[in-house]
């Protein structure tokens, strides 16, 4: 199992982020735990500095902007 924290303050891009982290974690059978980081001190103690960012298990995979379909899967 995954843990994914999704960093963001809830703007439209870091919706579709979250959302399509969904579908293809979904599609892919992979069992993940999502969270949604929306504090901007907490949001900084990982580094990101552009938003959305998404966190794999502690470690920061994507910053800034919605990442590709691609991307995510290659996650799983």
């Amino acid at each position: 199992m995954k843990n994914i924290k999704i960093l963001g303050t809830g703007c439209a891009k870091c919706r579709a982020t979250e959302a399509l982290v969904k579908a293809v974690a979904q599609g892919k059978g992979a069992e993940i735990t999502l969270e949604k980081v929306d504090s901007l001190p907490e949001i900084v103690k990982y580094g990101v500095l552009s938003t959305p960012g998404v966190v794999i298990d502690g470690r920061v995979v994507h910053a800034g902007g919605v990442p590709t379909r691609n991307k995510v899967e290659s996650w799983f």
